[in-house]
Formats: C-alpha cells, sequence, structure tokens
C-alpha cells in the first residue's frame, strides 16, 4: 500500500510518500480502506522530536483520527462486517485477545495508540481490533466522522470526567481554532455551560462564536485576566480547559473562581510552566489537572451522542495524502480553524 512514514525526526522533508508492506490482521482484527484522516498536533510534535509518546518507535506512520471502510475482518472478528463504513477507536486500552494489538492497553505506561505508537491514518490500509471500530451513521459523511475520535473524546474527558463541569458553569477554553477546543465549546455548550474562548486572531474568534462561545477575546492583543473577570463580573471561571501551556499559564491561574480547577491536556507552547503564586492557590482553593487518557468503555457513548446532536464539524481544508508535508506546515503555522484532512 502507498503510505506516508518517516525514519528519523526532522523537519517536514523528512517525510516520505511510497510503498509499505499492508498490514496482517489476526483473528480478532479488521483492516480499514481509509478513506480520511485527520492531523493532530502531536503529529507534528513526534514528527519534529519535540516529544514522543512512550513506546513510540520508528519508522513510523501518524495519524490518529481513521475512518473509512472495513476491507477485511479476522476470523474471529464480531459485530462488523467486510463493507462497513468505519471510525476507529485510536486507543488500545480495552483489546482483548487475539487481536495484534493487544497487551498494549496500559494507559498510565507504553499504551498503545494508533497513529502515536502504532501505524495510523498516513496510509492507504490500516488495522484495528473488531472491537475499536464503530459504526459511521448513513447519513454522516466520512469527513465528519473522521473529526471525531482525538479531537471529541479528549474534550469530552477533560472537561467532564477530570474536570467535573457542570450546568451552569463557566468554562474557559484557550487556542478556540483548534481541533480539540472547537469540540470543548460545543459540548460544554450542549452541558449547559457559559463559554469564555480565546484565539490568537479577531477572526477565530468570530468564528469560535459561531460554534457557541458566548464570549470571545484575541488573546494576543487583550488582557486575559481582566476580560474574564469582567464578562464574569467578578467571579471568574470554574474551568479553565488548557493544551497551550505556559503562554497563558499565569494569566488562567489569575482567571480561575474561587475552587476552580484547571485541566491541561497539552503544552503546545512548551513544556515548563511555574505556580505564579501559592498563596493565591491555596486561598482559593485552586486544583490544577492532568487530563489522563480516556478509558475504553468512554469511546461509545460519546460516540453516540456525537451522532445524535447537531454539533458543527468544522474541517479547515484537505489535502491528498502525498501533500501531507505541505498539511503539516499548515498545522506547524496555526493558519487554520477546525480540522486539517488527509485523503488517500
Amino acid at each position: 500500500m502507498k503510505a506516508v512514514f518517516y525514519n528519523t525526526p526532522g523537519e517536514a522533508e523528512v517525510l516520505t510518500y511510497g510503498d509499505v508492506a499492508d498490514p496482517e490482521p489476526m483473528p480478532g482484527d479488521v483492516v480499514v480502506a481509509v478513506e480520511a484522516t485527520a492531523l493532530n498536533r502531536l503529529d507534528v510534535i513526534q514528527r519534529n522530536g519535540w516529544f514522543a509518546m512512550p513506546g513510540f518507535t520508528l519508522p513510523h506512520i501518524a495519524g490518529m483520527d481513521v475512518a473509512g471502510r472495513v476491507v477485511e475482518v479476522g476470523s474471529e472478528a464480531q459485530g462488523v462486517a467486510v463493507g462497513d463504513r468505519v471510525v476507529v477507536d485510536p486507543s488500545m486500552s480495552g483489546v482483548t485477545e487475539n487481536c495484534r494489538y493487544a497487551g498494549m492497553g496500559d494507559i498510565y505506561g507504553e499504551l498503545g495508540i494508533i497513529g502515536a505508537t502504532l501505524d495510523g491514518g498516513y496510509g492507504e490500509l490500516c488495522l484495528a481490533p473488531a472491537s475499536h471500530v464503530y459504526r459511521v451513521p448513513d447519513d454522516m459523511s466520512i469527513e465528519h466522522a473522521v473529526t471525531f475520535p482525538t479531537c471529541w473524546m479528549t474534550a469530552a474527558h477533560a472537561l467532564f470526567d477530570v474536570g467535573e463541569l457542570q450546568t451552569g458553569e463557566t468554562l474557559l477554553v484557550h487556542a478556540a481554532g483548534s481541533g480539540v477546543s472547537t469540540a470543548a465549546i460545543q459540548l460544554a455548550n450542549v452541558a449547559g455551560a457559559k463559554v469564555l474562548a480565546t484565539a490568537g486572531t479577531d477572526e477565530k474568534c468570530e468564528k469560535a462564536s459561531e460554534i457557541g462561545a458566548h464570549h470571545t477575546l484575541n488573546n494576543r492583543t487583550g488582557d486575559l485576566t481582566a476580560w474574564v473577570m469582567e464578562v464574569t463580573e467578578g467571579r471568574g471561571a470554574n474551568l479553565v480547559f488548557d493544551h497551550v501551556g505556559p503562554a497563558l499559564w499565569e494569566a488562567s491561574v489569575f482567571s480561575l473562581a474561587v475552587r476552580g480547577r484547571l485541566v491541561n491536556c497539552g503544552g503546545t507552547t512548551g513544556d515548563t510552566v511555574s505556580i505564579p503564586s501559592l498563596g493565591h492557590f491555596y486561598h482559593l482553593g485552586l486544583q490544577i489537572k492532568g487530563s489522563d487518557p480516556y478509558r475504553p468503555e468512554e469511546f461509545g457513548p460519546v460516540w453516540q451522542h456525537f451522532c445524535e446532536s447537531d454539533f458543527q464539524v468544522v474541517v479547515d481544508s484537505e489535502f491528498p495524502l502525498a501533500e501531507a508535508a505541505a498539511a503539516q506546515e499548515k498545522m506547524l503555522a496555526s493558519d487554520f480553524f477546525g480540522k486539517i484532512l488527509l485523503k488517500p
């Protein structure tokens, strides 16, 4: 099959479009003919060698968000048939025996993740356990479905399981143009939270308003903490959903309400932060929480919610698989709003 892979970390030129061996399923696996895959920031971070997930090896085929049609079914695979349109749960937590990736489900260790530590969707075919594929409704496009796995699961787990967001609370979301933030804005809105969103351009702020943010701020030009306090009448945000890291960290801390929580699931501007004031933390009872990996039992209910709700899927652009380098450069430049897709 054709795929985009790399043998060593580096700039975009390390990506190679060429022939690789077709995946070999075990009895509990299926093979999916990839119709679309969506980019994620980790694709670029690992390619550049800035960070690698535990268990990451080279050569590597990226692509954690995979959707397409099943073309091969293992002899013991259940609940799925050749021809089914499916989306793939990339986390190998919960994989049973007789699957190629069984035993890779240590969520606090070397968790197997399709497209992160295992071969993913930057290819014509992708291997997955039969237990980890979910049917795409007939009236849903593949482009709609492929935006779901990484962004919507990360957002849902961070907001509700870890952050314990409640109806009537105020949520502060940064990098509103990213896929995970567009998901967080909509999930929180539907859950009855007041959503404050920030982004690096006025255009992205306008688009965030269109998908449900109640208030927006250009965080390159505005005073973040003062703005949060103004729109909340001095109360602050109950929850900050952060995957930016150092660039907005201190302002986010001082934007929290009494007993507020900051949930982090990434660090696109760096990996080191400091607590600006211990007195502020213990006086207000603030919490910092790391958003750990979602559990296998979470995927199905969130996918069902996604399928049954009128969420807006935001696709910024589409690239042929052979132009994956250009797609990744667009992501690295933050020149997008929503998801960037690759199509074989």
